[in-house]
């Protein structure tokens, strides 16, 4: 039997990398064959497989641990297909077509810069960064500047303008990259009038009352419901307003306090009023009432009858013989 395994799995394709094994001499005809024929030859073939695999893992050599020998494994030998095709390149933005114009190469800069005005080391960038602008309380003046011209806000406006063109030339990249279909998958979520790269979806065309109802859930997922956010021009109030949720006092109270009671008692009426017969069990509800009211009679006789027992004269019971010979009786 031995023998007859070992031919077997010397026949075997095994491809340790991948955990995998392949008998490319096995052939089998479904049409004329039973479904548990089927299913018995697969599980059997399948069994094969398998102990032909980790008769190669044993062949390895292993080393001791604490959980048991530890092999390693050899690089995979069979190429698997892709589920999908190749990324597609992205196309090339203002900056890589002027950096390779100008010869300039990209290099990875510290992320911890000195700060002059502490003496200390920081963060490049984000918040509490090395030489922050905005963190310095004295401006410089030079000759050229106006007089008239406040400097902090021609700071700030000049930080403004940089933000902007920073994200019109974020968008122009984008849509050049939509282009070319090399859009970035989280871009492609976010929209959803894009299909998704790869995949065979037709376009979907937002309607204007799904945009709306959208635009009316983002301004009222502000904690305040959107009360307090600025409003766009043009903008119509949103047709989901948020719903504050009401709760009664702690306090009873003769205004909004007495709500509770008639809550209660709203409740109470429905379940007495509607299907009572099915939420009550009307014998039993006899029956016990009955048993406790036999109850009470009987506790009410006992008692009765133990007060009575208390005002009649106790005789004591008399004992014969109680005076033998030779005891003389007390005088």
């Amino acid at each position: 039997m031995e023998i007859e395994m070992e031919a077997k799995n010397s026949s075997f394709e095994v491809d340790l990398g991948n955990l995998m094994a392949l008998d490319s001499h096995h052939s089998y005809y479904p049409s004329q064959q039973s479904r548990v024929e089927l299913v018995k030859e697969c599980l059997q073939k399948g069994t094969e497989l398998v102990q032909a695999i980790a008769d190669s893992l044993f062949i390895l050599p292993s080393t001791q641990d604490v959980e048991g020998p530890l092999v390693q494994l050899p690089a995979p030998s069979t190429r698997l297909p892709r589920e999908k095709h190749l990324p597609r390149p992205k196309p090339p933005t203002k900056w890589d077509e002027f950096a390779k114009k100008k010869g300039i190469i990209n290099r990875n800069k510290d992320k911890q810069v000195y700060d002059d005005q502490s003496g200390t080391w920081k963060r490049r960038h984000g918040y509490d960064r090395a030489n922050d602008e905005e963190a310095i309380p004295i401006i410089e003046a030079k000759p050229t500047d106006d007089p008239d011209e406040d400097p902090f806000a021609k700071r700030k406006e000049n930080k403004r303008g940089r933000v902007d063109k920073n994200e019109k030339n974020r968008i122009q990249n984008l849509k050049n990259a939509a282009k070319f279909g090399a859009l970035p998958s989280h871009v492609q979520l976010a929209a959803t009038s894009l299909p998704i790269t790869g995949t065979h979806v037709p376009q979907k065309k937002v309607t204007k009352d799904e945009l709306g109802s959208v635009a009316g859930f983002a301004s009222t997922a502000t904690a305040s419901g959107g009360k307090f956010d600025k409003k766009l021009p043009g903008e119509k109030p949103p047709k989901h307003k948020g719903k504050n949720r009401k709760f009664l006092p702690v306090a009873e109270g003769t205004g909004v306090g007495s709500k509770e009671r008639e809550q209660t008692e709203n409740i109470l009426n429905k379940i007495m009023s509607k299907n009572n017969h099915d939420i009550l069990n009307v014998n039993k509800a006899v029956t016990v009432t009955n048993v406790k009211m036999e109850k009470n009679r009987r506790n009410d006789k006992s008692k009765a009858s133990s007060t009575n027992s208390k005002f009649k004269t106790q005789k004591k019971p008399f004992k014969k013989g109680g005076a033998k010979k030779g005891n003389p009786k007390a005088q």
